[in-house]
């Protein structure tokens, strides 16, 4: 688990707003074509946030190396979910040491 990577990842507003709508897709991005299990799809997520095209990728890519949430793609979409075991395990240390 890379913590400086996660915590960075986690100073942004954004970032933290996207594990929360990843946390309930059934809420938050209902509408979806695919089955919610493979993941959100990146494009509904860009809609959602109200952010320039360009910009959502970069939070994405940051999110995805710490580790934070996966990628798998579905057709030409790559669809996103949250990595929970990591999640989990940041947590649990975070626990422990404050």
């Amino acid at each position: 688990m890379q913590i400086d990577a996660i915590r960075k990842a986690l100073a942004n507003p954004m970032r933290r707003q996207i594990l929360g709508w990843l946390k309930e897709p059934r809420v938050h991005f209902a509408h979806q074509e695919h089955k919610l299990e493979v993941g959100v799809c990146a494009g509904l997520i860009d809609a959602r946030t109200g952010l320039a095209q360009s910009t959502v990728p970069a939070h994405l890519a940051a999110l995805q190396r710490a580790g934070l949430i996966t990628g798998h793609k579905v057709g030409q979409w790559i669809h996103y979910k949250r990595n929970e075991e990591t999640i989990k395990a940041f947590l649990d240390q975070m626990n422990q040491e404050l």
